[in-house]
């Protein structure tokens, strides 16, 4: 009799694991299907609100953790802790054995934990490969996984025709949609006053979704556009409330979490999170506009009916939908920009990333993928760059 195929699902924080979520559950439900779980990076220090126990209370299995010491943000730091999680999940793969490793997206902590998969001869399949994100490192890491992975669950049409130009098979590749709008259909939404509750603080009248990460393509780490965005929010008037999260666990988000920190103690009109967890989409779903440089403006945000501004260069070159606004980071931009978000002055709500029935679609490439020592075998594709 065969066994179930053993899927290990390799989180390392926030960016990561809301996406994860529902493939996470569905791999849980299936019964020809074992789920393994390997957390890691920023779900594991307590600065960074030690999301793991978040993973527990969703009732999902830590199968195995890796810890990175990530004591700071600078780049010899982060390369030992990168170093750290080679060589943990190298040791986890080598004891879970299982038949796939299952990534999400662009991170350096992803980067290491498929190259220990690499190392134990492990294949992988990669969520969020051939997107484009022109400023941050994460492009050059984004297609290195795709390079290392051997099953590719793109999101949308564009980021498959570019994987298969990678050299990639066409077989191998396969339009699934982003995972991140499962969580929007799949969660029943919070009523408003539970919403408040658990934030702690009532919303406002009218309400204002902060979150900017370093730029990691920038000399200065994109300090200077986030000086832009504050200059910017501080015109505002106060009845908005400027709900802040705090910057990811990539160069320069220390410096970054104390301007926020500085901005916050200044303004009785605002609030900064650590890491939201569940409550975040609610609170992008009641939010009048969301403003800053993450990829949730661009791939929740707009089936939420949440306009977007999307600042400066990170996020430049991905695929954005009509309720996008985009604009250089300069307050005689962005303060235009916030106004029209903030009135609902978009040409319409249409996401080019799905329709919330990712999950499934993921669990059925997994599910028919072929044994390991096919997968294995890779062959650069020089054939038409178009994919079907």
């Amino acid at each position: 009799m065969s066994r179930n195929k053993r899927i290990c699902v390799a989180t390392s924080g926030r960016a990561d694991y809301g996406l994860l979520l529902w493939p996470m559950r569905d791999i849980a439900a299936a019964s020809d299907l074992d789920l393994q779980v390997l957390v890691t990076g920023s779900h594991l220090e307590e600065r960074f609100g030690r999301t793991v126990d978040q993973i527990l209370a969703d009732g999902l299995p830590v199968t195995a953790s890796v810890p990175m010491a990530l004591t700071a943000d600078d780049p010899v730091t982060l390369a030992r802790a990168s170093a750290h999680c080679v060589v943990g999940t190298a040791e986890a793969l080598a004891a879970l054995q299982p038949d796939i490793l299952l990534v999400l997206g662009d991170r350096y902590e992803t980067l290491a934990i498929v190259q220990a998969a690499m190392l134990t001869r492990t294949p992988v399949a990669h969520i969020g490969g051939g997107d484009v994100t022109e400023g941050a490192i994460d492009e050059g890491i984004r297609h290195a996984i795709t390079k290392l992975a051997h099953i590719h669950l793109a999101t949308h049409r564009g980021a498959a025709g570019r994987i298969v130009q990678m050299g990639e098979s066409p077989d191998r590749v396969h339009i699934v949609g982003s995972p991140a709008l499962d969580n929007l259909r799949r969660i029943k939404p919070l009523e408003r006053n539970v919403l408040e509750r658990r934030l702690g603080r009532s919303l406002a009248s009218r309400n204002l979704l902060v979150t900017f990460h370093p730029v990691t393509t920038l000399p200065d780490l994109g300090l200077c556009e986030l000086s832009a965005l504050l200059e910017s929010l501080s015109t505002l008037p106060e009845d908005i409330h400027l709900w802040f999260t705090r910057a990811n666990a990539d160069p320069g988000g220390v410096t970054m979490n104390e301007r926020l920190e500085r901005f916050v103690r200044e303004r009785a009109n605002t609030s900064l999170h650590d890491a939201l967890g569940p409550l975040y989409l609610p609170l992008l779903a009641a939010c009048d506009a969301v403003v800053g440089n993450s990829s949730s403006g661009l791939g929740e945000a707009p089936s939420v009916r949440t306009p977007t501004v999307d600042i400066g260069f990170r996020q430049q070159g991905r695929l954005a939908g009509p309720s996008v606004i985009q604009c250089a980071a300069r307050p005689d931009q962005i303060e235009p920009a916030l106004y029209r978000a903030l009135a609902g002055d978009v040409p319409g709500f249409d996401n080019p990333y799905g329709d919330g029935h990712s999950s499934a679609r993921i669990v059925q490439v997994l599910r028919t993928a072929p044994p390991q020592d096919i997968l294995l075998r890779k062959r650069f594709f020089d054939g038409d760059s178009q994919h079907g």
